[in-house]
């Protein structure tokens, strides 16, 4: 099979990619056109035009299901190394006893780097083309990620987080006036083409009223994204309304410090328990909810209101959220997002619909890599014309049943049924990485 020596290529195969967040489009052994790194479209059969473009070699998946790359809009980096750890915890009592100690061990880049390693041959291996990651208050090791990431070929976004009170003392940056220098500092070395920072205040608790104001001027000052976390667990809303006597709720209090939206790429991890309020806050400043379902039921936190954030005209997309979730790969976000949707009527006696499959896959492809166009970096997630083009080529052929099946079915079980093995191909920005 020939592979693309650039980013001018034809695929050939079956494609199933969104159309909408309620329907699909597929082509069954078709084509999809990839000029400089973008998709020019996808074709039945390849029209004059292109056939005579004899520089563009055609790869030929037939057989094979080709669908858009996968996007996690959440995940914490330096949390890879003890996936699976303290699952019977709660997210409060969880940070204190695995992830603040974890994190502390990255002021040692040569451990940084090692970890690290580790998870970047995960992500390479995985369904994921796109990932938005949290590193942690360490500036050297955060640059170490963002190099590696850089030569791993993946798009992502990282941010060194912001700490000055309320976690250990191995944590804690010694004033918000040194939080800022540290991050000015690190944005100053930020020069990649498949990387970008993203502005990480971890959430409100660990950062004085002063770091967020100060990070609001980062933000206006160097134009960047903004992500953090909302409303995930009830223990921590009441902290925050401690902290916060004056706000009105916990995402008035990112408005408050301007980092909440509007002209700022903002994304919010969790909101679980996001009230009506916050969510009316939300669809007026397009901040985006990411959806982590998994890492939701394993700390305990609920179920996100998903269908609630979906037709109040909120932006929602996956994320992983590793470690709280034990799995990288948003095809099992995706499956996870379906499932516990059918619990909010049993459980909470919620009378909504769950999520359907077509949902699940704009969410993982479509809605997430539009982020990446708000902060700059060229939107993913479909292969309509001018998206940048990130792709899977899937084998499912062990997981074919013994009868005929739709391409949309194929994708259902590719969801729910695949692993690292059935990935036989992966582009991203029409650079294959296999």
């Amino acid at each position: 099979m020939q592979k693309p020596s650039g980013a001018n290529f034809i695929l050939k195969g079956d494609i199933c990619y969104s159309k909408t967040h309620e329907t699909l489009n597929v082509c069954s052994d078709g084509y999809i056109i990839c000029i400089d790194g973008k998709s020019e479209g996808v074709y039945s059969s390849l029209p004059d035009t292109w056939l005579k473009r004899s520089e563009l070699p055609v790869i030929d998946y037939s057989s094979c299901l080709i669908i858009p790359g996968l996007v996690d809009l959440h995940t914490h980096a330096p949390q890879f190394a003890f996936r699976g750890l303290g699952m019977d915890l709660e997210l409060l009592e969880w940070l204190k006893t695995y992830a603040f100690v974890e994190e502390a061990k990255y002021a040692d880049t040569q451990y940084a780097r090692l970890a690290y390693s580790a998870l970047i041959e995960n992500l390479l291996n995985g369904p994921n083309t796109r990932v938005v990651m949290f590193a942690t208050v360490h500036t050297p090791a955060t640059s170490l990620l963002m190099d590696m990431l850089e030569s791993s070929g993946l798009v992502s976004l990282v941010g060194k987080v912001n700490m000055d009170r309320n976690c250990p003392d191995t944590l804690r940056e010694k004033s918000a006036s040194h939080s800022l220098a540290a991050t000015e500092e690190w944005l100053s070395k930020c020069a990649y083409q498949n990387v970008r920072p993203i502005l990480t205040p971890r959430f409100i608790p660990t950062c004085s009223d002063e770091l967020m104001k100060g990070l609001a001027g980062l933000q206006k000052k160097y134009n960047l994204p903004v992500q953090s976390h909302l409303s995930e667990n009830k223990s921590e809303i009441e902290w925050v309304a401690k902290l916060r006597r004056g706000s009105s709720g916990y995402g008035a209090a990112y408005l408050e410090d301007d980092l909440f939206g509007g002209s700022v790429p903002t994304l919010m991890a969790h909101c679980v328990w996001s009230d009506e309020k916050e969510t009316a806050l939300m669809a007026e400043r397009q901040v985006y909810a990411v959806h982590c379902p998994q890492s939701n039921t394993n700390l305990s936190s609920g179920i996100a209101p998903v269908r609630r954030f979906l037709q109040a005209g909120i932006p929602v997309g996956l994320g992983s959220d590793v470690a709280g979730g034990a799995h990288s790969s948003i095809f099992r976000a995706m499956a996870d997002a379906i499932q516990v949707s059918k619990l909010r009527k049993p459980l909470l006696n919620v009378d909504e619909k769950p999520l359907t499959l077509e949902e699940a896959f704009y969410l993982a492809t479509v809605s997430g890599g539009a982020f990446f166009g708000k902060a700059g970096m060229g939107a993913s997630g479909s292969f309509d014309n001018g998206y940048e083009f990130d792709a899977l080529v899937i084998d499912d052929k062990n997981i074919t049943p013994p009868f005929e099946i739709t391409i949309r079915d194929r994708l259902e079980r590719v969801v729910y049924l695949s692993d690292d093995r059935n990935i036989k191909a992966k582009y991203v920005r029409g650079r294959s990485l296999t």
